[in-house]
């Protein structure tokens, strides 16, 4: 199965669909250039069977055990290897705008973090 993962919404909805091959899923995660419109869901069926999610935090953190145990994993895989993390760019807290500005050119390939 293939998976596109979406955190533009609108602008970029129709042809992340399109990127699926039958059976694929698309996470729709964000919506920085706004909502997506309604659509019929027969389109999913048409494209080849495609799923279609849309996670929020919130429903995978419910307490604080679950926090917890999420954050733990996570870091488990980073430390271990298993998950690798590319880092687009770092910016010292002093340019805390640089780093806005890279994430709003829609440039970056990985993560932008901002340290003390």
């Amino acid at each position: 199965m293939n998976v596109v993962f979406d955190s533009v919404g609108k602008d970029t909805f129709d042809s992340s669909l399109n990127c699926l091959k039958p059976r694929g899923m698309m996470v729709l995660f964000g919506q920085s250039s706004g909502p997506v419109p309604p659509f019929d869901p027969q389109i999913l069926n048409a494209k080849g069977s495609l799923f279609l999610t849309r996670p929020t935090l919130a429903h995978y953190t419910a307490d604080r055990a679950e926090l917890v145990q999420r954050a733990s994993d996570l870091f488990s895989w980073m430390s271990s290897g298993e998950l690798k993390v590319h880092i687009d760019s770092t910016f010292p807290l002093a340019n805390t705008a640089d780093a806005h500005r890279r994430l709003e050119s829609r440039k970056a390939i990985g993560k932008i973090l901002i340290v003390p």
